[in-house]
This record gives structure tokens, sequence and C-alpha cells, in this order.
């Protein structure tokens, strides 16, 4: 259950931290999303999408085929974000999607608005799908895309999604000029996505390491200005 949590202004814009990444409206902060998310008047964003950790230890895991190193036992999926995590979350954007949904039911209200991403997957021993909570949306949606594809710049998180399903997205529950919310960047595929399509961006990372690697891939990838 979403408990209330104590008010900021309407009007608070807390401003970005120095060193932060800011182009064309995606800005990428290296620091702690739950602190930040305090200075944030109510429906701040239009909506929140969101990668929080699973409580899974995925940073000690080894994924896929092993062809992608990643620095081991890291300790980030340790435990799944707090109540006031996401009572923070609702408080401050219009709508959310937040993937792993169904790790945080003690958190999350029922609602019929998820999201599986089916990856596709030939190989059985690994997972054949991943789910989103939607509070609101268009009930059950499916975006089918093969999860072993490696996009431009390589895998740079173990639990790094195709900027093809953010894309989709997008596409399916936000408009160009959207404030988006993430909490998580992760490898910084939302954020490469958004500036693709026109979307403003606020995003998140606590990881020293992850945020300089997707950071590097954002402005890889972003060189150029997309013709959509």
């Amino acid at each position: 259950m979403i408990v209330e949590s104590t008010k900021a202004p309407n009007d608070a814009k807390p401003l970005l931290p120095a060193g932060a990444v800011s182009k064309d409206g995606i800005s990428l902060i290296h620091g702690d999303s739950l602190q930040a998310l305090r200075g944030y008047g109510d429906n701040h964003f239009k909506i929140a999408i969101v990668d929080p950790p699973y409580g899974i230890n995925a940073g000690k895991m080894t994924m896929g085929s092993g062809k992608h190193k990643f620095t081991k036992d890291k300790d980030w999926d340790s435990a799944i974000p707090s109540e006031e995590y996401f009572a923070e979350l609702f408080r401050v954007s219009e709508n959310q999607i937040v993937w792993g949904g169904n790790y945080f039911t003690e958190f999350l209200p029922p609602s019929p608005h998820w999201l599986l991403w089916d990856k596709k997957n030939p190989n059985l021993s690994f997972a054949e799908g991943e789910l989103a909570w939607v509070r609101k949306g268009k009930n059950l949606r499916i975006f089918q895309h093969y999860s072993a594809q490696v996009e431009e710049g390589g895998k740079i998180h173990p639990t790094q999604k195709p900027v093809k399903l953010y894309r989709w997205i997008l596409n399916n529950y936000t408009s160009e000029g959207d404030l988006i919310l993430d909490t998580h960047l992760g490898s910084g595929s939302i954020a490469i996505a958004c500036h693709q399509m026109k979307r403003n961006l606020i995003a998140y990372e606590i990881d020293a390491e992850y945020y300089r690697k997707a950071c590097k891939r954002f402005e890889e990838q972003t060189r150029q200005t997309a013709l959509w």
C-alpha cells in the first residue's frame, strides 16, 4: 500500500548538481534519487518510468552467455527500495511504470495495466519475459524483442534494457515534450530513447561506475540530432 509522504512545495525545482550531464532536455545526475525526490513538488513529472533493484542480487550473477563482462560483487540489487521511495514516486509523478512490479506487490496497489516484455529467448534456462506495473495505461500490453540482441555501444549493465523497448513505451504512454523521471538510470537506454523522441528526462544513478558508462554511451549515441 502506498503511504502519504511529506509534501514539498508544488513549485519546487531542485537545481542540477555540479557535474550533471544536461543536453537537449535530458539531465543525467549522479546521486541518490530518494533524497532528490523529497525536493520535488507534487506531480512535477508527467510520468516516472523506473527500473529499481528487484532484490535478487543481479549484480553478483553471471548473466547470459558470459560474453559481457561486468564488475563483480556489486550489492546494488541486495534489497528492494523502501516504502518511502514508492510513496515519493507516486507523489512527484502523475503516472508510473515500474519494471519488476511483481517484486514490489507490498507497495504497489492492484492494477490491470501491466506490460510484458517478451524477450523471445529460445534458451528456457533464462526468463522468457519481464513484467512492468503500470498505474494508468491500456490494460495488458506485450512488446516482443530478442533480449540477447546487442545494441550499438554494447552491453554495459547486467540488467540493461534495449532502447527499442523504451521507444515503444514512450510512443504508447507519453507525448513529445513530456517531463519524465527515471530514478535508476543503469545503462542509460531510456535517456537515448527520450533524446530520439524529443521527451524531457531527469534521471538519477547512484553507482559512479554505471553513471560514467551511461553518460559516455548517451553522449556517443546522441552526437547527431535524430531525424524524427
